[in-house]
C-alpha cells in the first residue's frame, strides 16, 4: 500500500511538472523538449531527486510515447503522398542522408565507439524534428511559402527512411548475425511494401473497417490496433515504431483526421513521458565530458542541414532567399534523434552515447527555431556586403543603363526581388 501511494505521488508530480514546463515553453514560444529532457536529468541517476517507485511505469509510458509519435506521423501522410515524394524528391533525400548522417558516424568512429554506435549516431544527426519544424513554420507564418513543400518533402523522405533504418539498428543492437539481420531487414521491407500496396489499393476499405461515428469506439480500435501491430513487429525484431508508422499510413480520409484529433492529447502526454524517461537514464555528470564533441557536431550538422535545404530548394527553382529559409528551417533535431539514441541506451552499447545525444539535441532544439528565423536575413545581408565590397567590372554602366530604363518608364528606384517564386507567393514574407 505504501509503495502504491509513493507511486501515485511520484507519477502525479511528474505529470504536473510536465504540464507546468509545457506552459512555460508556450509562453516563451519554443519547443518544450529541452525542458522535458532537463526534468528527466533532474530526477534521474545522479540528479537532484531520483525516482524509485514509478520508474517502471514511466518506462512503459515512454514506449507507448514512441509508438504514438510514429503513429501520428503516419497519419499525416497517405500512401500516395509517400510514393509521389519518393519518385520526385529522392535526390534531395540522398543528399540529406549523405551530408547529415556521415558527420555522426565519423564522430562515433573518432571517439572510438565502434561501427554499431556509428550507425546509431548517424541516425541521431540525420533526422530532423518534424514536430519542432512544423511548429516553427506555423509560428513564422511560412506554411504558404514556395519553399515549404521542399522542406516537407525532405521530412517525408526521412520518415519513410526510418522504416528501413530502424529495423537495421534494432538488429545491430540485438547483436544478431549477418544472416539474421538480412532476414529482419527483408521482413521489414516486405511488410512496408505490403502495407503501402494495401493502402494504395484498399485504403478506403481499411479505413471503413476502422471507422466509427462514436469517438470512444474509434479511439479504442485505432489505439488497440496500433499497439497490437507494434507488439507483433517488435516480436519479429522489426521495431514497434515502424509497425505503428505503417498503421498510420494505412488509415486515411476521415478516419485519419478523427484519429489524429483524438490521439493528439495522448501523444503529447506519452511523448513528454518519453523525453523524461530518456533524461532519467542519463547521469548529468556524464554530459560535461561530451559537451565539446556535442557542440562541434551541432555546429557541423547545422551547416550541413542548411546546405541540404539550400540545394533542394535550388533544385526546385526557389529564390535565393527561399533557399536560405529552407535550409535554416531544417536544422532542429528532436524527438526522433532521442528515439534512436534511446534504443542504444537501452541496449547498453556505449555509455557516453546517451549523454552526447542529450547534449546534441538540447543544443539544436534551441538553435533550430533561431536558424529558421535568422538564416535568410543574415545570408542576405552578408551577400549584399560582399557585393558592395567587390563590384564587378562594368557595374556602373549597367546601373546607369538600368536607371535610364526606369526613368524612361516614369518610375523611381525599386527594391530588388531576387525571385518572385520564393517571395510573391508567400505574400512577401
Amino acid at each position: 500500500m505504501h509503495s502504491s501511494a509513493v507511486f501515485l505521488i511520484e507519477f502525479g508530480a511528474i505529470i504536473l511538472g510536465l504540464g507546468l514546463l509545457g506552459r512555460i515553453a508556450g509562453r516563451l514560444k519554443f519547443s518544450p523538449i529541452p525542458l522535458y529532457l532537463l526534468a528527466g536529468l533532474a530526477f534521474g541517476e545522479g540528479g537532484l531527486l531520483p525516482l524509485g517507485a514509478s520508474e517502471e511505469f514511466v518506462a512503459i509510458g515512454a514506449e507507448i510515447g514512441v509508438i504514438l509519435l510514429l503513429l501520428m506521423l503516419g497519419l499525416e501522410y497517405t500512401a500516395t503522398d509517400l510514393v509521389t515524394n519518393l519518385k520526385t524528391q529522392y535526390p534531395a533525400g540522398l543528399v540529406d542522408a549523405a551530408l547529415n548522417a556521415l558527420p555522426g558516424a565519423a564522430m562515433a568512429l573518432l571517439l572510438g565507439w565502434g561501427p554499431v554506435a556509428a550507425v546509431v549516431l548517424a541516425g541521431v544527426t540525420w533526422i530532423s524534428s518534424s514536430g519542432v519544424i512544423a511548429k516553427v513554420l506555423g509560428d513564422l507564418g511560412r506554411l504558404g511559402n514556395r519553399e515549404t513543400p521542399v522542406v516537407l518533402s525532405i521530412l517525408v523522405l526521412e520518415d519513410l527512411a526510418m522504416a528501413v533504418y530502424l529495423p537495421i539498428v534494432t538488429a545491430l543492437l540485438a547483436g544478431v548475425g549477418l544472416a539474421a539481420g538480412s532476414v529482419t531487414l527483408a521482413i521489414a521491407l516486405g511488410v512496408a511494401g505490403l502495407v503501402l500496396f494495401l493502402a494504395l489499393r484498399y485504403g478506403r476499405l481499411i479505413s471503413r473497417f476502422v471507422s466509427s461515428d462514436d469517438p470512444e469506439k474509434l479511439l479504442l480500435v485505432v489505439l488497440g490496433l496500433t499497439l497490437l501491430v507494434a507488439g507483433v513487429a517488435q516480436q519479429l525484431q522489426v521495431s514497434a515504431a515502424v509497425g505503428a508508422f505503417l498503421v498510420g499510413i494505412a488509415l486515411s480520409g476521415e478516419v485519419a483526421e478523427g484519429a489524429h484529433h483524438l490521439l493528439s492529447p495522448l501523444r503529447d502526454l506519452f511523448a513528454a513521458v518519453f523525453f523524461v524517461f530518456f533524461g532519467l537514464h542519463t547521469d548529468p555528470a556524464s554530459i560535461p565530458p561530451v559537451l565539446l564533441p556535442a557542440l562541434a557536431l551541432a555546429v557541423v550538422t547545422a551547416g550541413t542541414k542548411i546546405a541540404t535545404g539550400y540545394w533542394a530548394a535550388r533544385r526546385a527553382g526557389i529564390s535565393a532567399r527561399g533557399r536560405w529559409r529552407a535550409g535554416g528551417t531544417l536544422v532542429a533535431r528532436g524527438e526522433f534523434s532521442i528515439v534512436i539514441a534511446g534504443l542504444a541506451v537501452t541496449a547498453g552499447i556505449e555509455p557516453s552515447l546517451g549523454p552526447l545525444a542529450t547534449a546534441y539535441v538540447l543544443i539544436l532544439v534551441v538553435l533550430g527555431p533561431l536558424t529558421a528565423r535568422w538564416t535568410e536575413p543574415l545570408a542576405t545581408r552578408l551577400t549584399g556586403l560582399r557585393r558592395r565590397r567587390s563590384p564587378a567590372a562594368g557595374t556602373s554602366a549597367a546601373v546607369a543603363a538600368g536607371s535610364g530604363a526606369v526613368e524612361a518608364h516614369g518610375g523611381g528606384p525599386q527594391e530588388e526581388r531576387l525571385d518572385p517564386v520564393g517571395e510573391g507567393a508567400a505574400g512577401g514574407r
